[in-house]
């Protein structure tokens, strides 16, 4: 047994003499270990003020911690207990808060009620034509004779024309025995047949928009 002692390199881990001061293996040189014992702080020195203030600090750190620890858990409880959807309960909003019904007015026994309606709007007047006359193609009619058989065409125009270009015509006999009327789809003509001879002739009239012209038909066999 050798009673010199052996040393390991802190490089390559080999063993060699404590003597040698370079490792023979790799040549790193050996470093002495300190025999110096490290001086203790005064913090871990019992009775003395900062091992006082050690142990204080300690236990306000453990009580924090501790407190820290018991809110996390009562967080926890909450989010469980309130469902975000509000499906727990059912007078309960999304956010899991209670919705405050809205108060419902309630009207006042002294006073009555005025439901306000809006008026009625007044219809636009249609325009009324100066004049409305008949022609029997150029040639303006207050009257005419038409035999018995024969037929005749008429066209009734208002006036202005240019205000009135599509006006419209309410053509009426006042004996229908005697005359028969044939409209056209626009009203603008009407075909008049004779029936029948009637002494005195009878009276046509064309209306448009409240404005009437009269025509007198006298008949003859």
């Amino acid at each position: 047994m050798s009673v010199i002692p052996e040393v390991k390199c802190r490089r390559c881990g080999e063993s060699f003499s404590a003597l040698r001061s370079r490792c023979p293996n790799c040549g790193t040189r050996r470093v002495a270990q300190s025999g110096r014992t490290p001086a203790t702080t005064p913090g871990t020195v019992k009775g003395t003020a900062a091992y006082e203030r050690a142990e204080t600090n300690t236990k306000w750190q453990m009580i924090f911690g501790l407190i820290l620890v018991a809110a996390v858990i009562l967080a926890v409880i909450v989010m469980v207990t309130v469902r975000p959807d509000g499906l727990d309960n059912p007078g309960t909003t999304g956010q899991g808060t209670i919705a405050a019904p809205t108060p419902t007015p309630t009207p006042n026994p002294g006073t009555s009620m005025v439901i306000e309606t809006r008026p009625t709007p007044t219809p636009t007047p249609k325009p009324k034509p100066e004049n409305v006359k008949v022609f029997f193609f150029e040639d303006e009619k207050e009257e005419f004779t038409e035999a018995v058989g024969e037929s005749v065409k008429l066209k009734a125009v208002a006036y202005p024309v240019d205000q009135f270009p599509d006006a419209k015509f309410k053509w009426s006999v006042n004996d229908e025995s005697v005359i028969k009327l044939t409209v056209s789809e626009d009203t603008k003509e009407c075909e008049v047949l004779c029936l029948k001879h009637q002494p005195g002739g009878v009276t046509l009239t064309v209306e448009c928009n409240g404005v009437a012209r009269q025509v007198k038909v006298y008949t003859k066999n």
